[in-house]
């Protein structure tokens, strides 16, 4: 089975919100539009299973040169780890369930970003903000959201994969790409991300550390002191946990690429962990279940 790519003549008509357009000239700008209760990315983004599914989306991003070369030279992932991922997870929550501020949180992000340059591995200068690298950033969401669905919650079929390509373009505009460096289609998605993940991505140090399960990684900041005297106990079992599902959550032709082992009966362990997180977590009281920004969203969006 070919995870995440719709079975389906690429003359198919698309509906109006994935549909390609010419691709000779930038396509109108679209504004942004926040998200609402009735989007896939509503029940998905704000999940306690995002925590196990976007280190294999951090993965593919740095496996890029231009942003491994920025996140090894600016990013303070090495110093404040528990830091940087929870600032980074805090933002994700704002693009789906803030609002009117998701876009102020997209523009912030750009902000952040205009002072990020340098020379990756290749010898080729890179800035953080060129259409290239900065959309790669976003799209590796649409794959990994693909396997995070076949593993840890349900797949989607043919509409859902197109419905989930639809939000995805939404969160881009969310972020300030423009329309014309977004895949039109699940088809153009596919054939792109085949392109980039042959053409351009490599085995960064990043790759190289975050797949790593014996890298030092400190207690969590503000950590209970029983925690932290558990710590160098917990640390290994919960980083071979983790370096795990992320080789896991990888699209195949990304492991291959990259230079990732992966075996059957790897493959049987995931879905075996995949069935136990998809009985648990649905049984979870909605506190517990969701992230606090999403939590807080859907109790309003209720009332």
């Amino acid at each position: 089975m070919d995870t995440g790519r719709a079975a389906h003549s690429a003359g198919e008509a698309i509906p109006g919100p994935v549909a390609g357009g010419d691709r000779t000239f930038p396509a109108e700008r679209t504004d942004p539009v926040p998200f609402t209760p009735d989007t896939l990315l509503w029940d998905m983004a704000g999940d306690i299973r995002v925590l196990l599914y976007l280190p294999a989306a951090l993965v593919l991003q740095v496996a890029h040169p231009a942003v491994g070369a920025g996140v090894d030279e600016h990013s303070v992932f090495r110093t404040d780890p528990w830091g940087r991922a929870r600032r980074s997870l805090d933002s994700l929550q704002l693009w789906v369930y803030g609002g009117d501020g998701a876009v102020e949180e997209g523009r912030r992000l750009r902000r952040l970003h205009r002072d990020i340059k340098g020379t990756d591995t290749r010898g080729r200068a890179y800035h953080a903000l060129n259409p290239a690298p900065y959309a790669w950033v976003h799209a590796t969401g649409f794959p990994v959201f693909l396997r995070a669905a076949e593993y840890l919650f349900h797949p989607f079929d043919e509409a859902g994969e197109r419905r989930l390509h639809a939000e995805a373009r939404r969160l881009g505009r969310i972020l300030g790409i423009r329309e014309h460096d977004m895949p039109g289609s699940v088809e153009e998605f596919w054939t792109y991300f085949d392109t980039v993940v042959h053409d351009e991505l490599e085995r960064t140090v990043i790759v190289e550390e975050l797949l790593d399960p014996r890298r030092s990684v400190p207690p969590p900041d503000g950590a209970a002191a029983v925690l932290r005297l558990l710590w160098p106990v917990l640390r290994p079992a919960l980083l071979r946990l983790q370096v795990f599902v992320t080789k896991g959550l990888l699209p195949p032709v990304a492991r291959e690429r990259l230079d990732v082992p992966w075996t059957p009966r790897d493959e049987r362990r995931l879905r075996l962990l995949g069935r136990v997180v998809r009985t648990v977590v649905p049984r979870l009281p909605e506190r517990l279940r969701y992230l606090p920004a999403a939590h807080a969203a859907r109790r309003a969006a209720r009332a």
